[in-house]
């Protein structure tokens, strides 16, 4: 048996005929930049999250850049973040020349430790940048309180976690700007790259709406520096027909979870998602010794594993001008030694899951 890890043919078989009619009345159309449809999705982007506002563009790294460059974070400006994420999370943060300060994690969500990230803010500090980690939101009042005593912008980095709730609500809700990505294993994904910004706030948006533009404020007259940010009309298109279907994916996803950790908590260290909140489950990440043999283990036996991340932010190559060492943020560091993903999509089988459960013992 080979077992899939996003399982994203499949899917497509499941909506191919929506999602084949969509893409065709683009070609039809040949309408393949900030067609129709572009609206259409951020309208009901709007419907799904009850938020003010939804603007697509080209990735979540680029919607993170569009976040920051909205709230105009300047070249020395700090940001806090976590130690532990993809690259993207603080990598947007250094291509504005801002800096990002790294805070460790907690030990049984993987998230920012909201407890530390008032002892990180000095007279630079401009944002606060959550990361939304496997599908599971921050602690976004704790978060928020901070925010609101030092008077700092809070962005959310919910590139694996749209659909997810805090409190029986969308993320957007509990910050200033919140981000989310469709890269195409992402829990909604279409066929390339895309993304979208989210917010309540409507100078925000017209900002942002511009700004993926190049600046552009009319045809060939650029009010701000920009980016070409936009969705393609096809992947907008895509993402209309896998839409509708997304409630049930979530669920379908945390019916595996479940199931998982039922049968795997009292063998590793499973993860768990805090009261009041749900999570999409972007990742089921367990924690392990041995890696790399548990691994071989289950590549012998067709099943697929990833290690999101295998090593912290703040010991990357890349951020040594910061000079944090080994040891600085330890509990991200032993996460980035241990975590394992497994598995995880809406349409994981009974014998599939017990094959991979069965790997355990």
């Amino acid at each position: 048996m080979k077992i899939d890890f996003a399982n994203l043919q499949h899917q497509y078989q499941l909506y191919k005929t929506e999602i084949d009619a969509n893409i065709q009345k683009v070609l039809d159309n040949s309408n393949y930049i900030m067609g129709d449809e572009i609206r259409e999705l951020e309208g009901e982007l709007e419907k799904f999250t009850n938020a003010n506002h939804a603007i697509t563009c080209s990735s979540g790294t680029d919607a993170l850049l569009l976040a920051m460059m909205a709230l105009d974070i300047q070249p020395g400006d700090e940001v806090i973040t976590t130690a532990f994420s993809f690259i993207a999370t603080a990598e947007t943060i250094a291509l504005l020349k801002a800096v990002p300060v790294f805070v460790d994690i907690e030990e049984s969500t993987f998230n920012i430790d909201a407890s530390k990230i008032e002892a990180a803010v000095t007279s630079k500090t401009k944002a606060i940048m959550p990361v939304s980690l496997y599908g599971q939101p921050a602690d976004m009042d704790e978060i928020s309180a901070i925010a609101n005593k030092h008077n700092l912008r809070v962005i959310i980095d919910g590139a694996q976690s749209f659909g997810a709730t805090y409190k029986n609500q969308a993320e957007v809700h509990y910050c200033d700007i919140y981000t989310t990505s469709f890269f195409p294993s992402k829990p909604l994904g279409c066929y390339g790259d895309g993304g979208a910004v989210l917010t309540n706030n409507d100078e925000y948006a017209e900002k942002i709406k511009t700004l993926r533009v190049h600046g552009q404020n009319k045809r060939y007259h650029h009010k701000y520096i920009g980016l070409g940010a936009r969705l393609d009309t096809i992947q907008a298109a895509v993402l209309l027909a896998k839409l509708p279907h997304y409630v049930g994916e979530i669920k379908a996803r945390q019916a595996v979870a479940q199931k998982y950790s039922n049968n795997l908590e009292s063998i590793v260290t499973t993860p768990s998602v805090k009261k009041g909140r749900t999570s999409t489950w972007a990742q089921y990440t367990v924690r392990v010794d041995n890696r790399g043999r548990v691994q071989e283990k289950f590549n012998k036996g067709g099943v697929p594993t990833a290690v999101h991340y295998p090593l912290s932010l703040h010991l990357q190559e890349c951020f040594k001008s910061l000079k944090y060492v080994v040891g600085s943020f330890p509990i991200a560091e032993s996460a980035a030694e241990e975590v394992l993903s497994l598995p995880m999509n809406p349409f994981l089988t009974k014998v599939e899951m017990e094959t991979i459960i069965q790997l355990f013992n």
